[in-house]
């Protein structure tokens, strides 16, 4: 087991940085031919360590091990909350956990066995040119049934978020939270609409332009092929990143660009979060039962799959598109 606060993985088109020893989180991803890093980062000390006791009290914990990066939510996703008499923490155990790791040329292998539930996951995290390649098998390894979340939470950020960009999709439709709702948000608690076009306090909204100040959160659905891509305007940096539907049926899509005054964020932080799921809304197992979310449920013996791909490259104009590898086909 290594206990190294940071492994890499290079290829000829990206170098890519993640740390096992909190939640397995892919820290940093270089563009090599430009320079230009795709994940974000905040302004405030992070802590390299885990949560000993697998479960973040809340968000503010929580944000004491957030580097902005790319950390998986696994058994939970949002709010803490007591589930059967287990506390899950905040965004999950996976999320700030210790994970063992090894790594070859090529693959870095991540490895846990789950103390909030009875349950194994192993992570490959490996690159394939321009393409970062996540695959994660899980194994329900309890004699009851559990319900969880399973999801992602890449959050982008630093160079890409330097200037205007643009956000495409396979969704069609996209419901606003109905209970996030920050002085700087400027949609509709509970709006539902077809993907870009939203309804706002003031008007409608598109989407697939956001600026700041910004603060909101909505759920992207209904995919027809489920990916995510987000280009700067000037072309200078561009990423994609798809999944199985089937798998996670839905997108957070959370932006974070200098909406938030409240700290540890203090109007300074310029992030937004493509997050494939099982479920939403993102406030936990518990709100997200209770308010009609649909749980991941495990019965023993269940082994899973999932796999995620972030193409990252330099755009020459929209993207419209992937094709059958998941790299981002232009206009």
């Amino acid at each position: 087991m290594s206990l190294s606060s940071a492994l890499t993985l290079s290829s000829r088109n990206l170098r890519v940085t993640v740390n096992p020893r909190v939640g397995g989180t892919i820290t940093s991803i270089i563009h090599r031919d430009s320079g230009l890093s795709v994940l974000g980062n905040v302004p405030w000390p992070v802590i390299d360590a885990p949560i000993d006791s697998g479960a973040a009290r809340d968000e503010p914990e929580w944000l004491t091990r957030y580097t902005g990066g790319w950390p998986l939510l696994f058994p939970n996703g949002g709010d803490a909350c007591q589930v059967d008499g287990v506390f899950h923490g905040f965004h999950g155990e996976a999320s700030i956990s210790l994970w063992e790791s090894s790594l070859t040329a090529a693959t870095l292998i991540l490895t846990r066995r789950f103390a909030t539930v009875p349950v194994e996951m192993r992570r490959e995290i490996a690159l394939d040119g321009d393409m970062l390649v996540v695959r994660e098998h899980l194994h329900m390894r309890g004699d009851d049934p559990i319900e969880v979340m399973w999801g992602h939470h890449p959050t982008l950020g630093s160079d890409l978020l330097a200037g205007p960009i643009e956000i495409t999709t396979g969704a069609r439709h996209v419901t606003v939270d109905a209970t996030y709702d920050p002085p700087a948000n400027p949609l509709r608690p509970g709006a539902n609409g077809t993907w870009p076009m939203i309804a706002g306090k003031d008007g409608t909204v598109d989407l697939s332009r956001p600026s700041g100040p910004l603060a909101s959160l909505v759920y992207l659905h209904d995919f027809d092929r489920a990916w995510i891509a987000v280009r700067r305007h000037d072309d200078a940096i561009g990423v994609a990143l798809s999944w199985d539907k089937h798998r996670f049926p839905c997108a957070w899509l959370w932006c974070e660009l200098e909406g938030n005054p409240d700290p540890p964020w203090n109007s300074r932080t310029r992030l937004i979060g493509i997050e494939p799921n099982t479920t939403w809304p993102a406030a936990g197992m518990e709100k997200a039962k209770a308010s009609g979310g649909t749980l991941l449920r495990l019965a023993k013996g269940d082994e899973l799959d999932a796999t995620l791909l972030l193409h990252v490259f330099r755009p020459d104009g929209p993207v419209h598109s992937l094709d059958p590898a998941g790299r981002a086909r232009i206009r």
